[in-house]
């Protein structure tokens, strides 16, 4: 990766959580917990877990809505959590998320119009007139049509909703995306058109993307690459061929055989993982997935929790058995 490529660099990111005090000590839920990556301009990086193992945070932090508890995020060459007021105000415009629930995520008090011009009156100086034909361009550019700048949400479908938060995020002409499961909350056949959308619209205006989602054929659709995350931190990271093809970490092998197989004719082998996601608050000594994987040995709940170690050229896994078990 060519360091004049490199849009968004993240440096063991952390964000924890205080769940109680008492007079002597503090708990701690770390929802992130020492995150690594880097984006080039023009990707998609596929954020890919469980619930509750820390994509939406994650996703979150980088767009400075929430505050970290410790580390980095380089935009453009600059270190974004030091911006305060107007600066980081700026960066709004070259930041961006589309929400995952098309339903509560648009005011349902304002017209479509107003919904997506609100940017243009927070950001820009520009007038009515010129503001009206930013908004009506927008609905063009997201198959909608000019009639629907006079609607309320509640006349259009899920679909629809989606696209009219496409269409807000999109009016600063960002250079970054998070999609935030932009798709979970939509019918199979409506998937489809906004992720078709989405890819249009990277061609057309050179957006990156990060990506999160559950659905991991959706997430090998859209990606270039993809990361895996589990309690918090990034187990597995490569392209997403390599991922697809020949992955590396147990609970990423895991992930894949909960995959439902469309063929009935192909016998499917599904790793069943025992027991619960550990709890945030108290994290397993040693490797995190010790509790549920089916490789481990005493070194995994012995030693300190491994690092994300690239095993080969741009596939990275945090794992101590990895080159055993894939005879690498």
């Amino acid at each position: 990766m060519e360091k004049n490529d490199i849009l968004l660099e993240v440096r063991n990111l952390k964000k924890y959580f205080p769940a109680s005090r008492t007079f002597r000590r503090t708990q701690w839920v770390k929802a992130v917990d020492g995150v690594d990556f880097s984006l080039r301009q023009g990707e998609t990086l596929g954020l890919v877990g469980e619930s509750g193992c820390g994509k939406t945070t994650l996703g979150r932090l980088i767009l400075r809505l929430e505050e970290p508890t410790g580390g980095d995020v380089i935009f453009e060459g600059e270190n974004i959590l030091l911006y305060k007021h107007e600066k980081l105000r700026s960066l709004r415009r070259e930041m961006q998320i589309i929400f995952q629930d098309p339903y509560s995520s648009l005011n349902p008090h304002q017209m479509v119009g107003s919904i997506i011009e609100e940017p243009f009156l927070l950001h820009t100086r520009t007038d009515k007139k010129r503001r009206r034909e930013q908004v009506l361009s927008l609905l063009e550019v997201v198959g909608l049509l000019p009639t629907h700048y006079y609607r309320y949400p509640h006349e259009f479908s899920g679909g629809q909703r989606q696209r009219i938060g496409i269409a807000r995020a999109l009016a600063l002409n960002p250079k970054l995306l998070i999609c935030d499961e932009p798709v979970s909350a939509l019918d199979v056949s409506i998937q489809a058109q906004v992720i078709n959308l989405l890819e249009d619209l990277q061609d057309k205006f050179g957006l990156t993307y990060i990506f999160i989602a559950h659905d991991l054929n959706v997430v090998e659709h859209v990606s270039d690459r993809v990361a895996v995350m589990y309690l918090g931190r990034i187990v597995e990271l490569c392209s997403s061929k390599q991922l697809y093809e020949s992955p590396f970490h147990p609970y990423t092998e895991a992930l894949f055989s909960a995959v439902p197989e469309p063929d009935p004719t192909i016998t499917q082998h599904q790793i069943i993982l025992e027991g619960d996601v550990p709890s945030p608050l108290h994290s397993p000594p040693g490797c995190h997935f010790n509790t549920r994987c089916p490789y481990v040995i005493d070194k995994c709940r012995k030693e300190p929790a491994p690092v994300l170690e690239e095993f080969t050229p741009k596939h990275s896994a945090r794992c101590w058995r990895v080159r055993e078990i894939r005879n690498i």
